[in-house]
């Protein structure tokens, strides 16, 4: 699936979104040598969720969720840790100096053609 997302055996890896299995009232985060196992109340029954460490916990203790509902952050958004921001333009010399490359280029093509 791409960056590391599962093991060859099928089991998520920590570069993944992890999702509720079940909906209901989340009773109790509880922190273990590996990760964090959260325990969903589902009806009459409870579900326990196991999350490595690695991607951060965007629910707590008492919140309600729905199936697939994500339980952790999806640490794939904005590549490598990097942000989203805006687009800086270089020199605008070189974009002139680029432009009259390109220019020059297709007259070269046209006149080889011709």
């Amino acid at each position: 699936r791409g960056r590391g997302q599962l093991y060859p055996d099928g089991t998520k890896s920590n570069n993944t979104v992890y999702n509720s299995s079940a909906a209901g009232k989340i009773l109790q985060i509880e922190q273990i040598k590996k990760g964090f196992n959260i325990v969903i109340e589902s009806g009459e029954n409870t579900v326990t969720e196991f999350v490595p460490f690695g991607p951060d916990l965007i629910v707590k203790e008492g919140d309600f969720v729905n199936i697939d509902q994500a339980l952790t952050n999806n640490p794939n958004v904005g590549g490598f840790g990097q942000m989203d921001t805006e687009i800086v333009l270089q020199n605008p010399a070189r974009i002139y100096g680029l432009l009259a490359f390109f220019a020059s280029v297709i007259l070269g093509q046209v006149f080889l053609v011709l």
